[in-house]
């Protein structure tokens, strides 16, 4: 059984920043992070967009949770060439405008950059990738530098890379599984809109009462549905790209191939004709004139 639920992306700009909601991206980040995550507040970055013009950009959440820790929850629908680049500068920044000029650098922020994507980000067999900095041994692979006894006690880590920002993509288009775990009951959710009412992962339940279409005001659902409309015509302009690009591409890899069969096919003729010639005694330079074949072509012969 299934309701019609508005999209989590929209969700993320208009409603799950309202405190009521919490519960619903505090699901969906424990059952990614592996661990019982609280939202503490929202922060505000130059990327928080809620107007209609930045409809294809990307959607960001810039939260801290009850432990400090900086998260970064992104939505990008558009297929963009260097988005991985993107995400280290998202990073980047985030750490550098959160740290006050002056202040140690025990300040800095540990950071988590989730990244939701709708498009063929890399290759891969996975769905979910993470990511993190490993310090390794140059002559020694296995050995993975610690932090010393005073370092763990201090930033509450037990590897030195700890301490460095975390990054998890989701292919949600490569998710075609069954949902057996809770992130693969998020991960359908993401994908299809869709919620089954025996998904039980965390803040699936809430987010099935809270995000119902239904629920929206006429403003609301009128700027959804536009919003929505919207994603559906950039989805069609981009396929519509494709299916041409790939049809032309066909079209004149035809037309090149038959261009160089029949060249292949022009040049066996002539080949054939120099080999009789050639047994009948002729002279090269005489097959060359009939045949428009090289000296060195007639004599390997």
């Amino acid at each position: 059984m299934y309701n019609e639920l508005i999209r989590f992306d929209w969700a993320m700009k208009r409603l799950l920043r309202d405190k009521s909601n919490y519960v619903v991206l505090e699901g969906f980040l424990s059952t990614l992070l592996g661990e019982d995550l609280h939202i503490s507040r929202f922060l505000e970055s130059e990327s928080n967009q809620t107007s209609k013009d930045d409809k294809f950009n990307r959607v960001d959440i810039l939260a801290e949770d009850s432990q400090g820790r900086l998260l970064i929850i992104e939505v990008q629908n558009s297929r963009e060439l260097y988005y991985i680049h993107r995400i280290l500068y998202g990073v980047a920044k985030t750490i550098t405008e959160y740290i006050n000029l002056g202040n140690d650098y025990d300040k800095v922020r540990k950071v988590y950059s989730i990244n939701i994507v709708y498009f063929d980000l890399g290759q891969g067999k996975d769905y979910v990738y993470h990511g993190k900095t490993v310090f390794r041994g140059l002559h020694n692979p296995d050995d993975i530098l610690q932090l010393s006894a005073r370092q763990q006690e201090a930033l509450l880590g037990k590897e030195a890379g700890d301490v460095f920002p975390e990054y998890y993509v989701l292919r949600v288009n490569d998710f075609d599984k069954v949902a057996k775990t809770p992130l693969d009951e998020w991960m359908l959710f993401l994908k299809t809109g869709e919620i089954d009412a025996a998904a039980t992962a965390k803040g699936l339940p809430e987010a099935r009462e809270r995000l119902r279409v239904t629920q929206l005001s006429d403003t609301e659902r009128r700027a959804y549905e536009h919003d929505m409309e919207a994603q559906r015509y950039q989805r069609s302009v981009i396929r519509t790209g494709w299916i041409e690009g790939k049809a032309e591409g066909l079209k004149e890899g035809k037309a090149e191939g038959l261009k160089e069969g029949l060249e292949q096919g022009e040049r066996n003729k002539q080949i054939e004709i120099a080999r009789k010639l050639k047994r009948m005694g002729m002279t090269a330079e005489a097959i060359a004139q009939a045949t428009g074949l090289s000296d060195e072509e007639i004599d390997s012969l």
